[in-house]
């Protein structure tokens, strides 16, 4: 049996944690910018996306994680873009040539537009090797058995993570914040 408020909390200090780094990157300003549009994608992608990276686990963790950082970004794109058109696109529509090897690559130059020698795809490179890293070490600290069904969901909750933080990144770069609203009649409300 997982233990599901184990899990949650994790997933709460795994947040806190990427959202600091993002900070002090200037990636972000210490909140996760979202929509339900793009969290909720991730519940379509994921199934597809776990099976491309858990091959890839014991040989390259840090792709296996910080790739969904890559997915996050380029759902966050796409649906700025024009989400009526993209919403439904298929996960492998975002596979570059060697498929989920150089999807990193792809997402950068053919979704966000970027040369891969620019200094912004560096920075974004820097940045998702710093999450996966960081999730990464964080997961191994938890000192989970490996292959076990705790480990499983443990990194099923790390990858969703870095995913709505790619997409987050994403959301600043193209111009996002929360803003107060103040409402006539109505207590001040938070939006994106």
């Amino acid at each position: 049996m997982v233990n599901k408020v184990y899990l949650e909390n994790f997933e709460s200090r795994l947040m806190n944690e990427l959202l600091k780094i993002t900070t002090q990157y200037n990636m972000l300003e210490g909140t996760l910018l979202s929509t339900e549009d793009i969290d909720s994608r991730w519940h379509a992608i994921a199934p597809e996306y776990m099976a491309d990276a858990v091959p890839n686990i014991a040989d390259y963790p840090t792709v296996a994680i910080a790739w969904a950082g890559y997915v996050g970004m380029a759902v966050a794109h796409l649906w700025d873009e024009d989400w009526t058109e993209h919403c439904n696109d298929e996960y492998k529509s975002l596979y570059g040539p060697a498929g989920f090897d150089d999807m990193d690559e792809y997402i950068v130059q053919k979704v966000l537009g970027f040369h891969l020698e620019s200094q912004e795809a560096k920075n974004i490179e820097q940045m998702m090797r710093r999450l996966g890293e960081t999730a990464l070490t964080l997961i191994r600290r938890e000192n989970i058995e490996p292959q076990s069904p705790m480990a499983f969901h443990a990194y099923a909750r790390v990858v969703k993570v870095v995913y709505r933080i790619g997409a987050a990144i994403e959301l600043k770069r193209l111009g996002y914040k929360f803003e107060q609203v103040n409402l006539p009649g109505k207590g001040n409300k938070v939006e994106c």
